[in-house]
């Protein structure tokens, strides 16, 4: 049985919830690695990861580098004698760190690897409309998410989850899978697959305002796919042209009406109760949504006290 000395990375509440089950679990972790202090707020009050907030309340040694190859933060890493590093969540780290250990360094990611390599795999997979994903660790390498398999554990995706709820899902086999792991590598019973090297991977590509806009000529269910897998965050969005008003609005929640009819693309149906976007094969029912300047709220109550245009229409 391997005495193990690991260091920890990682920086948002997915990480925390691995890191978490590694304390509770009487690991030696000897140090955690996170991203600096952000500035956040209307008052720049430096903000704190996640990471960061849990660490701090078990004591644990904490380092935030801003430069990964800084001769210092390398002298303070060996310094703390790991000879296991773990990453979950994290950032690319240079070779001279993650070859650093006896034992590797392996990452926790949120896909089946080789799919959905990259930084958003769990939006993707739902606005690809896949019906099931999962987790993988894998020793880190020179490349973004291509290193030897050591595990995978399969998670069905439900038709109706968001991004959010599966989020949930794979954090918790995550942490399983981060446990089996460490007990390979302890008793020497690790083995490891290349990924295969496929063109026809897919890609799990950063998120930003463009790929985030809803295409109200796209299909029905690929609509309500991109809204439910950027749901909590960072949310779909849309204009609204509204009378002579035209509004940002952030859409978190729908559901499917399948219907022919003769609307007009992206024409709005609104009753007192319900907020309908005409698309090709259906309607886009809205129940969640939020205007600028406003929180986010169910559609009813948005109902109560805004008026729609005759005219009205999403962009």
């Amino acid at each position: 049985m391997k005495n193990l000395r690991i260091v920890f990375m990682g920086t948002p509440e997915f990480a925390v919830t691995i890191l978490k089950t590694l304390v509770e679990t009487n690991y030696n972790i000897v140090g955690v690695i996170t991203a600096p202090d952000k500035p956040a707020g209307r008052g720049r009050k430096l903000n704190e990861s996640a990471v960061k907030e849990y660490a701090k309340s078990q004591g644990l040694h904490i380092m935030q580098p801003t430069n990964l190859k800084n001769e210092h933060f390398i002298e303070e890493l060996k310094s703390l004698k790991a000879n296991l590093q773990i990453v979950v969540a994290f950032r690319m780290l240079p070779q001279i760190v993650w070859q650093l250990p006896k034992y590797g360094t392996f990452n926790l990611h949120a896909s089946l690897l080789p799919d959905y390599r990259g930084a958003a795999p769990i939006n993707w997979a739902i606005i690809n409309g896949e019906t099931k994903t999962g987790v993988s660790t894998f020793f880190i390498d020179e490349k973004i998410d291509t290193g030897e398999i050591i595990l995978q554990e399969t998670v069905l995706i439900d038709p109706k989850e968001d991004a959010g709820s599966l989020h949930d899902k794979l954090m918790h086999a995550g942490s399983q899978l981060v446990l089996e792991t460490i007990k390979l590598i302890e008793t020497n019973k690790i083995s490891t697959k290349a990924q295969p090297l496929e063109d026809e991977t897919k890609t799990a590509f950063k998120l930003h305002r463009e790929n985030c806009k809803i295409d109200w000529n796209d299909s029905l269910h690929h609509i309500y796919n991109k809204i439910r897998g950027l749901s909590p965050y960072p949310a779909a969005w849309t204009y609204l042209k509204n009378d002579t008003d035209t509004l940002d609005v952030k859409i978190y929640a729908s559901i499917i009406e399948e219907e022919l009819h003769a609307f007009s693309i992206g024409q709005i149906i609104s009753t007192k109760k319900q907020l309908k976007v005409a698309v090709t094969g259906g309607f886009i029912n809205i129940k969640e949504i939020k205007l600028p300047g406003k929180r986010k709220m169910d559609v009813k109550s948005l109902l109560n006290g805004y008026k729609f245009h005759e005219s009205a229409k999403m962009l």
